[in-house]
């Protein structure tokens, strides 16, 4: 949508998915890459085909403890994607009987772990991290994730209001974004080494991520990890003890 075919369709504009989420809600975008946590909690629609997930390990979510996981009271998350901070709630629930209470804090590591007992990194906080170097524990959560159901995880889609894409037309919508991945997917050695030297980060890490860590569709598999997902999620809400943060304290 930036350099191929698709480049003439949208007006485009980049930010945390959070964050898309947030202009979604007040009206300045008609779609976004939106966390599946707030396309669930708004009621948004999904433009078919296209996701982030992950089949396995993701390498760019992480949860580093001090602790032992079900010894786990205090969980410093940034804001940069409420799908992850959620589902390292409903793992820390579901494997290790762990509620912590979530507090916000900017994703450093060593100031995290000051304040709480664990910390979640995504993003790039998380890839300039070797988890096999730290002296902590750490579990990469696509991998638990994919332990605990046998199923993709999905962090995000391309969601909004169903009256938007309405207005676009799904199909027509479906088709765009379809052509766009496919024009990603095919110039994928270009976008590694812009992302390596654009970021700071070593190629080989970048290629990894983004050809074997990251998937991109968003098809039978992915649409029951998201289902199970979010009733996992709606479990959760339901069951979380008052001593825990709700998931409305990430903001």
């Amino acid at each position: 949508m930036m350099h191929g075919p698709q480049r003439e369709i949208f007006d485009l504009h980049f930010d945390l998915p959070s964050l898309c989420a947030r202009e979604l809600a007040e009206g300045r975008a008609d779609l976004g890459i939106v966390p599946v946590a707030e396309v669930w909690r708004n009621g948004w629609d999904t433009v078919p085909g296209c996701s982030i997930a992950c089949r396995g390990e993701v390498r760019s979510i992480l949860l580093v403890s001090t602790k032992p996981w079900n010894e786990i009271r205090t969980l410093a998350a940034d804001r940069g994607s409420r799908s992850s901070v959620l589902l390292a709630r409903i793992l820390l629930s579901r494997r290790y009987d762990a509620h912590p209470i979530v507090v916000e804090r900017v994703p450093d590591l060593s100031r995290m772990l000051d304040e709480c007992d664990a910390a979640l990194l995504i993003g790039d906080a998380a890839l300039r991290v070797d988890p096999a170097t730290l002296p902590y524990a750490v579990l990469d959560l696509g991998t638990e994730w994919f332990a605990l159901t046998g199923l993709p995880m999905v962090f995000a889609t391309w969601s909004g209001p169903e009256a938007a894409i309405q207005r676009f037309g799904r199909e027509r919508l479906a088709e765009a974004f379809a052509g766009s991945l496919s024009y990603g997917l095919e110039h994928m050695t270009k976008l590694i080494a812009a992302e390596s030297v654009g970021r700071g980060f070593d190629e080989t890490l970048v290629k990894r991520y983004l050809l074997h860590n990251v998937v991109f569709s968003l098809g039978d598999e992915e649409l029951a990890g998201r289902e199970l997902y979010l009733r996992y999620a709606e479990e959760l809400q339901r069951a979380v003890p008052e001593t825990a943060a709700p998931l409305e304290t990430m903001r």
